[in-house]
Protein backbone atom coordinates (compact mmCIF):
# COMPACT_ATOMS: atom_id res chain seq x y z
CA UNK A 1 0.00 0.00 0.00
CA UNK A 2 1.01 3.60 -0.50
CA UNK A 3 1.29 6.53 2.32
CA UNK A 4 -2.01 8.01 0.67
CA UNK A 5 -3.49 4.67 1.27
CA UNK A 6 -3.24 4.68 4.99
CA UNK A 7 -5.28 7.92 5.09
CA UNK A 8 -8.18 5.09 4.84
CA UNK A 9 -7.00 4.03 8.29
CA UNK A 10 -7.72 7.60 9.54
CA UNK A 11 -11.61 9.45 10.99
CA UNK A 12 -11.20 12.73 10.90
CA UNK A 13 -13.29 15.23 13.02
CA UNK A 14 -14.38 16.89 10.05
CA UNK A 15 -15.63 14.26 7.60
CA UNK A 16 -17.63 12.57 10.99
CA UNK A 17 -21.16 11.15 8.91
CA UNK A 18 -23.59 11.42 12.36
CA UNK A 19 -26.72 9.11 12.31
CA UNK A 20 -29.86 10.88 13.67
CA UNK A 21 -32.02 7.71 13.95
CA UNK A 22 -29.45 5.88 15.87
CA UNK A 23 -31.48 4.38 18.82
CA UNK A 24 -34.96 3.56 20.00
CA UNK A 25 -34.66 7.43 21.52
CA UNK A 26 -34.36 9.06 18.64
CA UNK A 27 -38.19 10.91 18.78
CA UNK A 28 -38.11 11.62 22.69
CA UNK A 29 -38.08 14.79 23.90
CA UNK A 30 -35.06 15.87 25.05
CA UNK A 31 -33.31 12.69 23.38
CA UNK A 32 -34.19 13.64 20.07
CA UNK A 33 -31.09 16.22 18.51
CA UNK A 34 -28.83 13.52 19.34
CA UNK A 35 -25.95 12.47 16.85
CA UNK A 36 -24.56 9.47 16.93
CA UNK A 37 -20.94 8.33 14.69
CA UNK A 38 -19.63 4.46 14.46
CA UNK A 39 -16.22 5.36 13.76
CA UNK A 40 -14.17 1.58 14.39
CA UNK A 41 -16.37 -1.81 14.15
CA UNK A 42 -20.08 -2.44 13.86
CA UNK A 43 -21.32 -0.19 17.03
CA UNK A 44 -24.47 -0.90 18.43
CA UNK A 45 -26.29 1.28 16.48
CA UNK A 46 -30.22 -0.28 15.97
CA UNK A 47 -30.85 1.65 12.84
CA UNK A 48 -29.64 0.99 9.68
CA UNK A 49 -28.88 4.62 8.34
CA UNK A 50 -25.69 4.13 10.96
CA UNK A 51 -22.28 4.94 9.07
CA UNK A 52 -19.41 2.69 9.94
CA UNK A 53 -15.99 4.78 8.91
CA UNK A 54 -13.70 1.76 9.40
CA UNK A 55 -14.99 -1.80 9.59
CA UNK A 56 -11.78 -3.72 10.60
CA UNK A 57 -12.05 -5.90 13.76
CA UNK A 58 -9.65 -4.47 16.45
CA UNK A 59 -11.09 -6.44 19.68
CA UNK A 60 -13.32 -2.94 20.40
CA UNK A 61 -15.46 -0.26 18.99
CA UNK A 62 -14.58 2.95 19.02
CA UNK A 63 -17.54 5.82 18.33
CA UNK A 64 -18.60 9.04 19.36
CA UNK A 65 -21.84 10.90 20.54
CA UNK A 66 -22.07 14.45 19.51
CA UNK A 67 -25.25 16.63 21.50
CA UNK A 68 -26.21 20.16 21.68
CA UNK A 69 -26.38 21.77 25.12
CA UNK A 70 -29.35 19.84 27.51
CA UNK A 71 -29.65 16.87 25.61
CA UNK A 72 -29.50 13.45 27.04
CA UNK A 73 -29.08 10.25 26.28
CA UNK A 74 -31.70 7.26 27.71
CA UNK A 75 -30.58 5.39 30.42
CA UNK A 76 -29.57 1.82 28.92
CA UNK A 77 -26.99 -0.99 29.47
CA UNK A 78 -24.28 -2.97 27.99
CA UNK A 79 -22.71 -6.16 28.40
CA UNK A 80 -19.68 -5.34 27.87
CA UNK A 81 -17.33 -2.32 29.18
CA UNK A 82 -18.10 1.24 27.99
CA UNK A 83 -15.71 3.91 28.21
CA UNK A 84 -16.04 7.62 27.64
CA UNK A 85 -13.27 10.93 27.52
CA UNK A 86 -14.96 14.27 26.78
CA UNK A 87 -13.42 15.40 23.49
CA UNK A 88 -15.48 18.82 24.00
CA UNK A 89 -17.52 20.73 26.64
CA UNK A 90 -19.14 19.70 30.04
CA UNK A 91 -21.03 16.61 30.66
CA UNK A 92 -23.08 15.08 33.23
CA UNK A 93 -23.25 10.98 33.60
CA UNK A 94 -25.87 9.77 35.91
CA UNK A 95 -26.86 5.63 36.56
CA UNK A 96 -29.47 3.49 38.16
CA UNK A 97 -32.40 2.18 37.41
CA UNK A 98 -34.41 5.40 37.31
CA UNK A 99 -31.05 7.80 37.13
CA UNK A 100 -30.77 9.43 40.68
CA UNK A 101 -28.47 6.79 42.15
CA UNK A 102 -25.37 8.49 41.09
CA UNK A 103 -24.08 11.13 38.92
CA UNK A 104 -20.92 12.97 38.01
CA UNK A 105 -20.09 15.85 36.11
CA UNK A 106 -16.69 15.57 33.16
CA UNK A 107 -14.51 18.11 31.83
CA UNK A 108 -12.44 17.86 28.02
CA UNK A 109 -9.87 15.53 28.79
CA UNK A 110 -11.39 13.53 31.58
CA UNK A 111 -12.24 9.59 31.60
CA UNK A 112 -15.03 7.20 32.51
CA UNK A 113 -14.93 3.47 32.92
CA UNK A 114 -18.82 2.66 33.41
CA UNK A 115 -19.16 -0.35 35.21
CA UNK A 116 -20.94 -3.70 33.49
CA UNK A 117 -24.09 -4.09 34.49
CA UNK A 118 -25.41 -0.74 35.25
CA UNK A 119 -28.08 1.88 33.72
CA UNK A 120 -26.19 4.77 32.53
CA UNK A 121 -27.55 7.97 30.46
CA UNK A 122 -25.52 11.13 29.77
CA UNK A 123 -25.73 14.91 29.38
CA UNK A 124 -24.65 17.85 27.41
CA UNK A 125 -24.28 20.13 30.31
CA UNK A 126 -21.81 22.96 28.40
CA UNK A 127 -23.02 25.79 26.75
CA UNK A 128 -22.33 24.60 22.79
CA UNK A 129 -22.54 21.03 20.81
CA UNK A 130 -20.48 19.29 22.62
CA UNK A 131 -18.52 15.75 22.07
CA UNK A 132 -17.86 12.38 23.60
CA UNK A 133 -15.35 9.49 22.06
CA UNK A 134 -16.42 5.87 23.29
CA UNK A 135 -14.75 2.78 23.40
CA UNK A 136 -16.77 -0.42 23.86
CA UNK A 137 -15.76 -3.75 24.58
CA UNK A 138 -15.51 -6.35 21.71
CA UNK A 139 -15.82 -6.70 18.01
CA UNK A 140 -19.77 -7.15 18.21
CA UNK A 141 -19.78 -4.66 21.49
CA UNK A 142 -22.34 -7.09 23.71
CA UNK A 143 -24.45 -8.03 21.10
CA UNK A 144 -26.63 -4.54 21.44
CA UNK A 145 -28.32 -2.00 24.16
CA UNK A 146 -30.21 -3.07 27.29
CA UNK A 147 -33.18 -0.34 28.00
CA UNK A 148 -34.40 0.93 30.55
CA UNK A 149 -38.10 -0.33 30.45
CA UNK A 150 -39.25 3.42 30.92
CA UNK A 151 -37.15 4.44 28.05
CA UNK A 152 -38.83 1.94 25.42
CA UNK A 153 -42.11 3.16 26.50
CA UNK A 154 -41.55 6.35 26.40
CA UNK A 155 -40.12 5.74 22.37
CA UNK A 156 -43.33 3.75 21.77
CA UNK A 157 -45.40 7.05 22.60
CA UNK A 158 -43.11 8.83 19.84
CA UNK A 159 -43.56 6.53 17.23
CA UNK A 160 -40.76 4.14 17.46
CA UNK A 161 -41.10 0.54 18.10
CA UNK A 162 -37.61 -1.68 18.93
CA UNK A 163 -38.04 -5.58 17.82
CA UNK A 164 -36.59 -8.30 19.50
CA UNK A 165 -34.32 -8.69 16.60
CA UNK A 166 -32.78 -4.97 17.44
CA UNK A 167 -33.94 -3.01 14.76
CA UNK A 168 -36.08 0.15 14.99
CA UNK A 169 -39.68 0.50 13.61
CA UNK A 170 -40.98 4.22 12.62
CA UNK A 171 -44.35 3.83 13.03
CA UNK A 172 -44.48 7.68 12.32
CA UNK A 173 -43.02 6.21 8.11
CA UNK A 174 -45.48 4.16 8.00
CA UNK A 175 -43.00 1.42 9.24
CA UNK A 176 -44.55 -1.71 11.45
CA UNK A 177 -42.92 -5.04 13.43
CA UNK A 178 -42.54 -7.69 10.35
CA UNK A 179 -44.70 -10.92 10.84
CA UNK A 180 -42.98 -12.93 13.36
CA UNK A 181 -41.43 -10.27 14.78
CA UNK A 182 -42.33 -9.43 18.29
CA UNK A 183 -41.37 -6.19 20.20
CA UNK A 184 -38.72 -5.62 22.30
CA UNK A 185 -39.86 -7.13 25.79
CA UNK A 186 -39.51 -5.12 28.53
CA UNK A 187 -36.98 -6.51 31.48
CA UNK A 188 -39.07 -7.87 34.24
CA UNK A 189 -39.04 -6.82 38.35
CA UNK A 190 -36.80 -10.23 38.77
CA UNK A 191 -34.54 -9.55 35.82
CA UNK A 192 -33.79 -5.43 36.88
CA UNK A 193 -32.91 -7.11 40.22
CA UNK A 194 -28.83 -7.91 38.34
CA UNK A 195 -28.89 -4.42 37.51
CA UNK A 196 -27.23 -3.06 40.96
CA UNK A 197 -27.82 0.53 42.27
CA UNK A 198 -24.17 1.58 42.46
CA UNK A 199 -23.13 4.60 44.65
CA UNK A 200 -21.33 7.76 43.81
CA UNK A 201 -18.37 6.35 45.65
CA UNK A 202 -18.29 2.99 44.03
CA UNK A 203 -18.36 4.62 39.81
CA UNK A 204 -16.37 7.73 40.66
CA UNK A 205 -13.95 6.16 42.86
CA UNK A 206 -13.36 3.17 40.21
CA UNK A 207 -13.75 4.73 37.01
CA UNK A 208 -13.09 8.47 36.77
CA UNK A 209 -10.07 10.31 36.33
CA UNK A 210 -8.90 13.75 35.78
CA UNK A 211 -7.29 14.96 32.76
CA UNK A 212 -4.95 16.91 34.74
CA UNK A 213 -4.16 14.38 36.94
CA UNK A 214 -3.53 12.32 34.35
CA UNK A 215 -1.09 14.81 32.84
CA UNK A 216 0.87 14.81 36.23
CA UNK A 217 1.17 11.11 36.21
CA UNK A 218 2.03 10.96 32.38
CA UNK A 219 5.08 13.86 32.93
CA UNK A 220 7.95 11.51 31.54
CA UNK A 221 5.91 8.55 30.39
CA UNK A 222 2.65 7.15 29.61
CA UNK A 223 0.33 6.10 32.36
CA UNK A 224 -1.36 2.97 32.07
CA UNK A 225 -5.33 4.35 32.45
CA UNK A 226 -7.38 1.20 32.34
CA UNK A 227 -5.86 -2.20 32.38
CA UNK A 228 -4.47 -5.01 34.82
CA UNK A 229 -2.01 -2.37 36.04
CA UNK A 230 -3.74 0.52 35.08
CA UNK A 231 -4.91 3.49 37.63
CA UNK A 232 -8.28 2.24 36.51
CA UNK A 233 -7.40 -1.33 37.50
CA UNK A 234 -9.65 -3.53 35.07
CA UNK A 235 -9.61 -5.89 32.53
CA UNK A 236 -12.43 -5.19 29.64
CA UNK A 237 -10.48 -6.59 26.95
CA UNK A 238 -8.46 -3.48 25.92
CA UNK A 239 -6.14 -1.39 27.46
CA UNK A 240 -6.01 2.35 27.32
CA UNK A 241 -2.65 4.35 27.65
CA UNK A 242 -2.56 8.23 28.42
CA UNK A 243 0.32 10.13 26.84
CA UNK A 244 1.78 13.67 26.70
CA UNK A 245 4.07 15.40 24.54
CA UNK A 246 6.26 14.97 27.41
CA UNK A 247 5.79 11.45 27.47
CA UNK A 248 6.04 10.60 23.89
CA UNK A 249 9.09 8.91 22.61
CA UNK A 250 10.00 8.94 18.63
CA UNK A 251 11.29 5.46 19.47
CA UNK A 252 9.20 3.28 16.63
CA UNK A 253 7.57 0.48 18.61
CA UNK A 254 4.53 -1.96 17.18
CA UNK A 255 2.15 -3.91 18.56
CA UNK A 256 0.54 -7.58 17.52
CA UNK A 257 -2.67 -6.75 16.97
CA UNK A 258 -4.41 -2.98 15.53
CA UNK A 259 -4.28 -0.50 17.61
CA UNK A 260 -5.90 3.21 18.40
CA UNK A 261 -4.43 6.93 18.67
CA UNK A 262 -6.99 9.40 19.10
CA UNK A 263 -5.85 13.29 20.34
CA UNK A 264 -7.62 14.81 23.16
CA UNK A 265 -5.26 17.99 23.08
CA UNK A 266 -2.99 19.46 20.13
CA UNK A 267 -1.58 18.29 17.16
CA UNK A 268 0.68 14.92 16.65
CA UNK A 269 2.82 13.91 14.05
CA UNK A 270 2.35 10.11 13.46
CA UNK A 271 4.95 8.23 11.31
CA UNK A 272 5.58 4.50 9.95
CA UNK A 273 8.21 2.34 8.68
CA UNK A 274 7.71 0.37 5.75
CA UNK A 275 6.74 -3.50 5.63
CA UNK A 276 5.48 -5.97 3.26
CA UNK A 277 2.11 -3.51 3.23
CA UNK A 278 2.64 -0.70 4.01
CA UNK A 279 5.08 2.10 2.20
CA UNK A 280 6.83 4.53 4.96
CA UNK A 281 4.82 7.58 5.70
CA UNK A 282 3.24 9.99 8.32
CA UNK A 283 0.23 12.04 9.09
CA UNK A 284 -0.69 15.05 11.07
CA UNK A 285 -3.67 14.05 13.76
CA UNK A 286 -6.20 17.09 15.80
CA UNK A 287 -8.30 16.52 18.23
CA UNK A 288 -11.16 14.46 16.96
CA UNK A 289 -9.00 12.38 14.71
CA UNK A 290 -9.09 8.65 15.34
CA UNK A 291 -6.43 6.73 13.63
CA UNK A 292 -6.22 2.62 13.16
CA UNK A 293 -2.26 1.82 13.23
CA UNK A 294 -2.09 -1.81 11.41
CA UNK A 295 -0.71 -4.45 13.32
CA UNK A 296 3.36 -5.46 13.21
CA UNK A 297 3.84 -1.96 11.77
CA UNK A 298 6.61 0.01 13.05
CA UNK A 299 5.60 3.71 14.11
CA UNK A 300 6.21 6.53 16.78
CA UNK A 301 3.56 9.47 17.48
CA UNK A 302 5.02 12.77 18.37
CA UNK A 303 3.37 16.37 19.06
CA UNK A 304 4.05 18.24 15.92
CA UNK A 305 4.76 21.95 17.74
CA UNK A 306 5.14 23.22 20.82
CA UNK A 307 2.52 23.11 23.78
CA UNK A 308 -0.18 21.21 25.56
CA UNK A 309 -0.59 17.80 23.69
CA UNK A 310 -1.91 14.93 24.91
CA UNK A 311 -3.66 11.57 23.75
CA UNK A 312 -5.34 7.93 24.52
CA UNK A 313 -3.61 4.97 22.77
CA UNK A 314 -6.34 1.61 22.96
CA UNK A 315 -5.36 -2.08 21.96
CA UNK A 316 -6.80 -4.47 22.67
CA UNK A 317 -6.07 -7.70 25.07
CA UNK A 318 -6.67 -11.53 25.50
CA UNK A 319 -9.12 -10.78 28.28
CA UNK A 320 -12.38 -11.89 27.43
CA UNK A 321 -14.18 -8.20 26.60
CA UNK A 322 -17.82 -9.76 28.95
CA UNK A 323 -18.56 -8.39 32.49
CA UNK A 324 -15.67 -7.00 34.86
CA UNK A 325 -15.27 -7.21 38.57
CA UNK A 326 -16.88 -3.84 38.61
CA UNK A 327 -19.95 -4.83 37.26
CA UNK A 328 -20.01 -7.00 40.56
CA UNK A 329 -19.77 -4.46 43.75
CA UNK A 330 -20.28 -6.42 47.15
Amino acid sequence: MTPQEMEARIVRYGDLQPCKTAFIDAHTPGSDQKENFTIIGGGVSESPDQHVHIAIPHGFNIGAAGQPPKCRNSLHSHRTAEVFFVLKGRWRFFWGRWGNAGEVVLEEGDIINIPTGIFRGFENIGTDYGMIMAILGGDDAGGGVIWAPQVIEDAKEHGLVLGENGKLYDTKKGQSLPEGVKPMPLLSEEELKDYPEMSPMQVIGMGVRRYWDMVALAGDRPAKVIGEKGIIRDKPGFEVDFITGSAASEEMHRHDRPSVLMPVKGHWRVTWDANDSYAAGEATLAPGDTMSVPEYLDHAALPSMTGEAALYHIVATDDPAGPTWQGQPS
